[in-house]
């Protein structure tokens, strides 16, 4: 089970923070992949906190820094096609996901609301190459049929939680992972990470990439 921490802080409070953090280069446009509501003019961090050793449902749940939950992801452990459904905080259904089965490259495919209807795909995700000693991993918007060029990628190293999502195959970063050690939370068996979702990009498209990138490097059916 992963618990993500979103933590979203009143502009006027952050502005000595963000002076003081490093620059992050304007996008032309806001990546609003999923809803406008979810971009915001600054910084955005995530803490995930992935319980280690535990058989779970695959659920997730993201809350604010006061502990208020913002979005639950569900699902079924051992469904065929690994689906989940983002929720709201009143289990309101925001997007879905589901793993395209028998895809050599873990193709994952997300969906407008609770539907699995191919006329709702927003996105899909895969391996950009069937043996990987790093995480490399494509977006693609349902928008880009022939896949010539990601729309999204996400290049990193996933065991070591330092994965960063890029714009397109640029060198542009919109969100970037970064591994925490605490003592309580080695103590707890449970594994740390921090996302920071960069200025004006949807952070549930980020969350979402997130329990994704998490499923694919699970890979609990031992293929590539």
């Amino acid at each position: 089970m992963l618990y993500i921490s979103l933590s979203l802080t009143n502009p006027l409070d952050t502005i000595d923070r963000i002076m003081a953090a490093p620059s992050y280069p304007p996008m032309a446009n806001p990546v609003a992949l999923i809803n406008p509501q979810f971009c915001a003019p600054y910084p955005v961090d995530l803490i995930i906190v992935r319980k280690l050793l535990t058989l779970s449902e695959g659920n997730f749940t993201v809350t604010d820094v006061n502990g208020n939950v913002m979005f639950k992801v569900k699902g079924k452990l051992f469904s065929l096609r690994d689906r989940r459904v983002l929720l709201d905080a009143a289990d309101n259904p925001i997007i879905s996901f589901q793993q395209k089965i028998w895809t050599a490259h873990r193709r994952w495919q997300v969906l407008r609301g609770d539907s699995s209807d191919s006329k709702d795909l927003l996105f899909s995700v895969k391996k950009s190459s069937l043996i990987q000693f790093k995480t490399k991993l494509d977006v693609f918007l349902a928008s880009n049929t022939k896949e010539d060029v990601c729309d999204f990628k996400i290049e990193g190293s996933w065991f070591e939680r330092s994965c960063a999502i890029y714009a397109g195959d640029s060198s542009t970063i919109i969100a970037q992972m970064h591994r925490k050690h605490t003592a309580s939370s080695i103590l707890l068996g449970k594994d740390t990470f921090s996302v920071t979702v960069y200025p004006h990009i949807d952070y549930a498209f980020i969350a979402a990439l997130v329990v994704i990138l998490e499923e694919i490097n699970e890979d609990r059916d031992g293929s590539d």
